[in-house]
């Protein structure tokens, strides 16, 4: 009989787990309710603190698996809706990704649980270590899956305050804080005290949001950000190549901005094989403005040998950035899983990596930070580009994601980029959300998405530097990894007595 309750338990325990980390995207964009994460996570405290190794590995199994089921379903939309391979085989591809993925906050909970402590620790500390260090590595293995590190739920909140300080793996760990202050508000002793320094953090994460790291540098200057909309299964056709350039030259035609910014690949074709004339006229049009062009087109060194890259045409000498970080399944394909790329039918789908040691783009009169679509998941690159980096600049085309979450999930990864660096960030896509973002991750004006249109602002470059840019994520990395081995060895030591 005891069995049996067991088994019940565990299983409802792990559908809890699973449909809580699920409910967790709503804590995302577009929904944007942070206070729900913090709910979530106070419940993964309570669930851990109360778990052995095992349990809290299957636990945080369920969890990141509903969480990153509900959140990146836009893989499946890139594979099937976008790239035309058949449904049950996408299905599939996305699942085994998503399981891989799980992983991480299965290990976490392993991690935490190896560990005694008591429940305030466990809750407070080790917990948020635990987890943060998973979202680091997992933000470097396989070149890397940052999406949906619970941070980004922070922006437009009072924690993203503390963005700014330790970026984004630091407002995980005070994500995690906050939960297990909750938890321990709702079950232990010193209520009132677990309370109150849960509302201690939220208040100085407010207060932080009014300092200014960073200051003015030079005058404003006039920029066009232009969104082509072109739909994904045309954009490489051959018969719609002729419209789709004359839609970007009409829209950049039409602005005397200093700077026009085209969207990642808006040109789609290798560059070397694109008429001189057209490329001739873009920089005619920069010249004419007193500024330059940033133009999202391939290039290659070789049949085998292709990148993502920008150029810039115009006044400035001309420059080019090739792409540092690939999407999974959208320009490469994760080790193992290989056999997608033959039954999925996206152009361009190899990509070669750029040096991740490329100078900056000046253009316009700004030292600008280039990054390519899912590059702004990554804050420790962009930050190594400050402060020499007056401008941030991003160039995307999520059209290969479709009417899905990732557009509003990709605007705001740019929010905390912009927090932690202290820029002002602006987002040219080709479907949308095409956006201008101030340092203080308000978004300043944006583009409907799924129309052609040109958003014109005055974009201010600034100077100086966040203690964010200093440290970058090592950190709080280093604090995570300290906590718990500190731990470690004080619960070693006391069990040796």
């Amino acid at each position: 009989m005891v069995l049996p309750l067991i088994i019940t338990s565990r299983l409802r325990s792990t559908l809890i787990a699973f449909a809580l980390g699920a409910a967790s995207v709503a804590a995302f964009a577009p929904l944007g309710f942070f206070p729900l994460v913090v709910l979530t996570t106070a419940w993964l405290a309570y669930e851990w603190s109360r778990s052995s190794p095992r349990n809290a590995f299957l636990s945080g199994y369920a969890f990141g698996f509903g969480l990153f089921a509900a959140g990146v379903s836009w893989i499946y939309v890139s594979l099937h809706d976008i790239g035309g391979m058949p449904a049950p085989v996408a299905g599939v591809a996305t699942f085994l990704f998503c399981a891989f993925l799980a992983l991480f906050p299965a290990l976490a909970g392993w991690l935490q649980a190896r560990i005694p402590a008591c429940a305030a620790v466990r809750a407070t500390l080790l917990i948020p270590a635990a987890w943060t260090l998973q979202e680091w590595i997992r933000s470097w293995i396989l070149t890397g899956f940052p999406w949906l590190s619970l941070g980004y739920a922070s922006a437009r909140w009072p924690l993203q305050g503390y963005a700014p300080l330790g970026g984004v793996f630091a407002l995980s760990f005070l994500t995690f804080v906050l939960g297990g202050m909750l938890y321990l508000a709702l079950t232990q002793r010193l209520r009132l005290a677990w309370a109150a320094a849960l509302v201690c953090v939220f208040a100085a994460g407010e207060a932080l949001r009014h300092v200014e790291w960073t200051t003015p540098a030079g005058a404003p200057v006039s920029v066009a950000l232009l969104q082509g909309n072109i739909e994904q299964s045309l954009k490489f056709d051959p018969r719609r190549y002729a419209r789709t350039l004359e839609t970007y030259a009409a829209l950049a035609g039409e602005t005397r901005a200093r700077l026009i910014v085209f969207p990642e690949t808006a040109v789609p074709r290798f560059l070397d094989t694109v008429d001189a004339r057209y490329i001739q006229f873009l920089e005619d049009l920069a010249r004419r403005n007193g500024g330059d062009i940033l133009l999202g087109v391939p290039t290659r060194k070789s049949p085998d040998e292709f990148y993502n890259s920008v150029v810039t045409l115009g006044v400035s000498p001309r420059q080019i950035y090739h792409k540092v970080h690939l999407v999974p399944f959208g320009e490469f394909v994760p080790p193992g899983l290989g056999w997608t790329l033959r039954m999925v039918d996206i152009p361009m789908s190899d990509f070669s990596r750029g040096s991740a040691a490329q100078p900056l783009l000046e253009a316009a009169g700004q030292k600008i930070g280039v990054n390519v679509c899912y590059e702004d998941a990554f804050g420790d690159p962009i930050a190594r580009q400050l402060p020499q980096a007056t401008l941030l600049v991003n160039m995307s085309n999520v059209a290969w994601f479709g009417d899905s979450l990732a557009p509003a999930q990709h605007l705001q990864i740019a929010q905390l980029r912009a927090i932690e660096a202290g820029r002002m960030y602006l987002t040219a896509t080709n479907t949308g959300i095409t956006a201008a973002i101030d340092r203080d991750g308000r978004v300043l004006a944006t583009l409907p998405q799924f129309a052609e249109g040109r958003l014109e602002i005055a974009a201010r470059g600034y100077g100086g530097a966040t203690p964010y840019v200093h440290g970058r994520d090592w950190p709080i990395v280093v604090i995570a990894l300290a906590l718990l081995v500190a731990a470690a060895m004080i619960a070693r030591r006391n069990l040796s007595r």
